[in-house]
């Protein structure tokens, strides 16, 4: 009864560990509803450029007009800031539902250790623009994401790390298929985000 009593309270010790140390809180939901966005935003975008005579998937460094850009901007700000919303919002009905706090020093950690690479990213992919180098802004943002993906997992679960491994691969993949940027983009922000978010949402419900 003691040897019970002695491996429950191991366990109790264990999970209240990994409670202080990892951001458990994470909502498989939130990545389906990103990965959705994500969807919607590259078939506008798709339409977009081809409503302005732009065929992608040629793979031609093409000269984006002003105007253009500043639509591409907001569009891509809009996707950021619904799959943002969304993650906060399952995120929080998560954290109520077990009785976990959403704002601590680990979820400090991990969106400082997430933010760095991210925010270089997005410097780098507006050089890229910057150069008129179009074709490498959808790689860099995979590869980039992926990046902050990884470093982030070590305060959150780990499927997060699987998934920023998958991120940075398909962006190194889409370096030598330049011309397909946005179908790559789509399936790495889209499609993996949905996959990944319904195996955490059966994985952690």
């Amino acid at each position: 009864m003691e040897t019970k009593n002695y491996h429950d309270d191991l366990s109790h010790i264990r999970s209240m560990m990994e409670r202080s140390s990892r951001f458990i809180s994470l909502s498989g939901l939130s990545g389906v509803f990103a990965g959705t966005t994500a969807l919607a935003g590259a078939v506008y975008v798709y339409f977009i450029l081809k409503r302005e005579s732009i065929n992608y998937f040629e793979g031609k460094a093409n000269t984006f007009s002003p105007e253009l850009i500043r639509e591409l901007f907001i569009v891509g700000l809009t996707i950021l800031i619904v799959a943002v919303f969304f993650g906060y919002f399952f995120t929080s009905r998560k954290s109520k539902a077990y009785q976990l706090k959403i704002w601590d020093a680990t979820t400090k950690r991990l969106l400082l250790n997430f933010l760095v690479p991210l925010v270089a990213g997005g410097i780098f992919c507006i050089a890229l623009f910057y150069h008129q180098l179009f074709v490498l802004v959808a790689p860099a943002t995979l590869i980039f994401y992926g990046l902050a993906l990884v470093n982030a997992s070590k305060y959150t679960l780990t499927d997060v790390q699987n998934l920023g491994y998958f991120e940075i691969a398909l962006g190194l993949l889409s370096l030598f298929f330049v011309g397909w940027g946005l179908v790559f983009w789509a399936f790495g922000f889209g499609i993996l985000h949905i996959v990944y978010g319904l195996i955490m949402h059966k994985k952690y419900k």
